[in-house]
Formats: C-alpha cells, sequence, structure tokens
C-alpha cells in the first residue's frame, strides 16, 4: 500500500505533515507508511477513503499503474505470456484446475490479459490476493475460442445452460470442444458483459443483438489452464495484496461496470428486438432437429 499513499499524497499536494494531520496521525507515522515499515489500520483507511472520495483522487488509476510497472519490472523469457490472476484467499500450494465447474469455460485456473477483469472478481474479499503470471504455451494444446456464437454456446454448456438438449449433436459439439486441450482461451465475460450474456440466457436479448455487444465492447481475453499439463506451465511472477482501501474503490469501478452493461444491453436489445434467435428458440430449434 505504500506506494498507493505515496501517489495520493503528492496528488493531494501535501508534504508529510499536511498529510499526517488531514488523517489525525503523526508525520512518523507517515513516514513508516511510505517506507513500507507499516500500513494504516481500517479506521484511517476509511478516512483516507473519504479524502480521497472528496478531493476526486484517481485512486482505481493508481492501482492500474501499480500493476503496469510492477509488470514491466518482471523479465520474461520469450516462449512466455504476462497474465493475471485473483484470488479470494491467496493461492496456497500447487497451482491446480480447481474453479467452479459452472464457469465460463469449466473447472480450470482463470487468468486474464487485463488486470481489470481479476480485480473486480476479488474487491468484496477481505483476504483477497492479485497475481502477476506468465505461461508458457509452446507445449501445450491451445483452444482458440472465437467472438461469435461458438464462444456463446461453449459458456452456455459449462453454465449448465444446455441440460434440455441433453446428449443431441449440438450438445455433444460444445461438451467434446474443448476435451482435449490443456489451455482453451477467449474473451472475458467481464462486469459489462456478464449482464449482457445472463441476458441472452434467459431470452431477453438475441443471438445478433449478443455478437453485436461482443463487437461492441473492447473485452480483454481469458487463458484457462484446464490440464495439469497447462496448470505446471503457470509461473507466480508477484503477489500484491489488495488493501480494504484499494478495495472500496475497485468496488465502485466494479458496479459502474456492471451499470454500463446494464445500459449496453438496453440499447442493443432495442437495435436488434427483431433481428436473431433468443436462446430458448435456439435450443427448440435443436429439440426439432432444425439444429445440430
Amino acid at each position: 500500500m505504500q506506494e498507493i499513499l505515496n501517489k495520493v499524497r503528492l496528488y493531494l499536494r501535501m508534504d508529510e505533515a499536511d498529510f499526517a494531520e488531514t488523517l489525525g496521525v503523526t508525520t512518523a507515522t507517515v513516514k513508516r507508511w511510505e517506507n513500507g515499515k507499516s500500513q494504516p489500520g481500517k479506521r484511517i483507511q476509511t478516512r483516507l477513503y473519504e479524502l480521497c472520495k472528496k478531493r476526486q483522487v484517481p485512486v482505481y488509476n493508481m492501482i492500474l499503474e501499480k500493476i503496469k510497472t510492477a509488470s514491466e519490472n518482471i523479465n520474461l523469457e520469450a516462449n512466455r505470456i504476462l497474465l493475471y490472476h485473483g484470488s479470494k484467499s491467496g493461492i496456497k500450494g500447487k497451482i491446480e484446475p480447481r474453479s467452479r465447474k459452472q464457469c465460463d469455460f469449466g473447472q480450470g485456473f482463470y487468468m486474464g490479459t487485463e488486470p481489470s477483469q481479476p480485480l473486480t472478481l476479488i474487491c468484496d474479499y477481505e483476504k483477497s490476493r492479485f497475481y502477476i503470471i506468465s505461461i508458457s504455451i509452446s507445449d501445450l494444446k491451445v483452444l482458440d475460442v472465437p467472438a461469435d456464437i461458438e464462444w456463446a454456446m461453449l459458456v452456455a454448456y459449462h453454465r449448465g445452460r444446455m441440460e434440455s438438449i441433453k446428449d443431441s449433436p449440438f450438445y455433444n459439439k460444445y461438451r467434446d470442444m474443448d476435451k482435449d486441450a490443456d489451455l482453451v482461451v477467449g474473451r472475458i465475460a467481464n462486469d459489462r458483459m456478464f449482464y449482457v450474456i445472463d441476458n441472452f440466457f434467459v431470452g431477453n436479448i438475441t443471438d445478433k443483438a449478443l455478437i453485436n455487444s461482443l463487437a461492441a465492447l473492447e473485452l480483454g481475453k481469458q487463458y484457462v489452464a484446464v490440464s495439469r499439463k497447462a496448470c505446471d506451465a503457470v509461473r507466480i511472477e508477484a503477489e500484491i495484496p489488495i488493501s480494504d482501501f484499494e478495495r472500496h474503490f475497485i468496488q465502485e469501478v466494479a458496479s459502474e461496470n456492471r451499470d454500463k452493461g446494464v445500459s449496453l444491453a438496453n440499447m442493443i436489445c432495442k437495435d436488434y428486438r427483431r433481428e436473431g434467435l433468443f436462446f430458448d428458440e435456439i435450443l427448440e430449434n435443436v429439440i426439432k432437429g432444425d439444429l445440430s
């Protein structure tokens, strides 16, 4: 937290004495914070949060800058890709494909190309940890899922949305799509996209609207290690604790992104209300034999 504290103080154009007086602590305490010898307790972090809100300090951008700086200081071998991962309570022991079964691409170890995605996923958890990760993919079987209806249907299968057509050729296609893969790569259903795809599954928007949403949003990619071989190719490069102070600002961004997703879904629903098929219509066509 020391880097963020220093950035906040400089943004507010305060010296250590002014910063200390504003927060109700001693100058020596501020020095210890910025030297990394201690950090503010929850009460002071709340006070600091209120100050930053009042003075419109761009704390979330500072968090991203902190991660960017840490990433740039990592020297990777040419065959490794730098990614990001969030954990609710920290990684303990070997990396395993242990996520919930009904995640986008099933059980696996999830990593992303954008730090914002894991940050917003873990911001509600007090013991959460953020990781900078690397993976070597040269010896892995990689499935790269295109950002179209194939992506949506694979997500639908893994989220348990296709059980009404179980054992049909259409169902089996997506059940088997990533069966032999070590690593699955595809678009992230982030805070904005999560609302859109859920609206597709419950029948509020068509497949045409969903595909146009995928095109409209600048979504990063997620890399999911689904085999032991892929997990063994993952290496933790850096661990970054997230303070209560920082989590408050990340939570606000997550909420704002969800609101943007709602607005986008509503706009696209109007634009494409009569174009394409709804999810239940796709499943009905499978049952009738019109799709396979």
